[in-house]
C-alpha cells in the first residue's frame, strides 16, 4: 500500500494512552522527555496529534482551557512539537490552524520561542509580553521576614480564591492537581491569610518553581526560599521580565539566565488577572 501523505493524516484527540508516544516527541526534538509534565497537560488539558505513518507521533500540542467549561475564557497552547522527520512539511503549521480554528471566539495564549514565532504571528497571534527562563542552585542569604509553610488540604479553599483572583478566572482543574503533581506546595501568610502560594515540581534533574503567585516582591522571595531549602535540586523557573527585581534577586542568589520567551496571544491585547502578583506560571506550556 503506498504511504498516505502528510497533508491526509487526520488530527486526533490524543489521551493518556499517548503518554509514551509523547515523551518519544520531545525526545526526537532534543527536548527532555518530561513524561510528568506530559501526564499533567494530557489529564487537564485536551491533546491534539498526528498519527506518522511509520508509527509514533509525527506532530502534537496540548490545549489547556480555563473558565466556565461550556464557554471557557481562555485557552493555552504548549508542547507544540514536529517529529524531525516530518519537520519543515506544515504539520506544525497544519496543527495550529486545527487549534485555532477548534477554539473559536475562545481567546488563546502561549509561549513562543524565536524559532516558533513567526508561525505563530502568521496566524495571528501578538506579542503581549516576555518570560525569562532562570536556573541554577539558589544561595540562600538571612531569613526572609514573611512566614512560609507547606500547605494543607484545608487551605484548598483559600488557594483556589487567590489563584482565581489573580489569574483572573477559575483554575480549579490545575490547582487542585498541585498536591499530587508538585514535590512540594508552600504558602506565604500574614495575620492567618494566605497572601501568596508556590510549586515545585521535578522536571528531569530540577525542580521546577510554579505556579509563584504573590502579594510582592518580598513575598514571592521568601517562597523561592522556602521552596529552594527543601530541595538539593538545581531551581528552574520562567519569571514574567516585568518583575525585574524579582529576577535581579534571582540572579544574586545563584540562578542564571537560560532563554527568553515571548508572551503572546490571539484574540485579546492582554491577559486577564493581575499581572502585579502573578510571577510565574505552573508551566509556560500551560500558561
Amino acid at each position: 500500500m503506498p504511504t498516505p501523505s502528510l497533508d491526509s493524516l487526520p488530527i486526533r484527540r490524543l489521551t493518556l494512552r499517548d503518554l509514551t508516544a509523547c515523551a518519544d516527541l520531545s525526545e526526537d526534538r532534543g527536548w527532555p522527555r518530561e513524561e510528568h509534565k506530559w501526564g499533567l497537560l494530557l489529564a487537564a488539558g485536551r491533546g491534539h496529534g498526528i498519527d506518522a505513518p511509520d508509527g509514533g507521533l509525527a506532530a502534537a500540542c496540548v490545549v489547556t482551557e480555563y473558565g466556565p467549561r461550556e464557554q471557557p475564557s481562555l485557552a493555552a497552547v504548549g508542547m507544540v512539537l514536529v517529529a524531525e522527520r516530518h519537520s519543515r512539511q506544515g504539520l506544525g503549521r497544519r496543527l495550529m490552524r486545527h487549534v485555532v480554528e477548534e477554539a473559536g471566539t475562545t481567546p488563546l495564549t502561549l509561549y513562543a520561542t524565536p524559532l516558533g514565532r513567526p508561525l505563530y504571528e502568521e496566524l495571528g497571534f501578538k506579542v503581549t509580553g516576555q518570560a525569562e527562563m532562570v536556573r541554577g542552585h539558589f544561595v540562600p542569604s538571612g531569613r526572609p521576614d514573611i512566614l512560609t509553610r507547606t500547605a494543607t488540604a484545608d487551605d484548598l479553599p483559600a488557594l483556589l480564591r487567590l489563584d482565581e483572583e489573580v489569574f483572573g478566572m477559575d483554575r480549579t482543574h490545575i490547582v487542585t492537581r498541585l498536591p499530587a503533581f508538585a514535590d512540594q506546595l508552600r504558602v506565604a501568610e500574614e495575620d492567618g491569610r494566605i497572601i501568596g502560594y508556590a510549586a515545585a515540581w521535578p522536571n528531569m534533574d530540577t525542580h521546577v518553581v510554579g505556579p509563584l503567585i504573590a502579594r510582592d516582591t518580598a513575598t514571592a522571595q521568601a517562597l523561592i526560599a522556602s521552596l529552594a531549602a527543601h530541595t538539593n535540586r538545581p531551581l528552574r523557573t520562567d519569571i514574567d521580565v516585568r518583575h525585574h527585581e524579582l529576577l535581579d534577586w534571582v540572579k544574586e542568589h545563584g540562578l542564571a539566565p537560560i532563554a527568553c520567551n515571548a508572551v503572546m496571544t490571539h484574540g485579546i491585547t492582554e491577559l486577564p488577572g493581575d499581572w502585579s502578583r502573578r510571577f510565574a506560571p505552573v508551566t509556560v506550556a500551560a500558561a
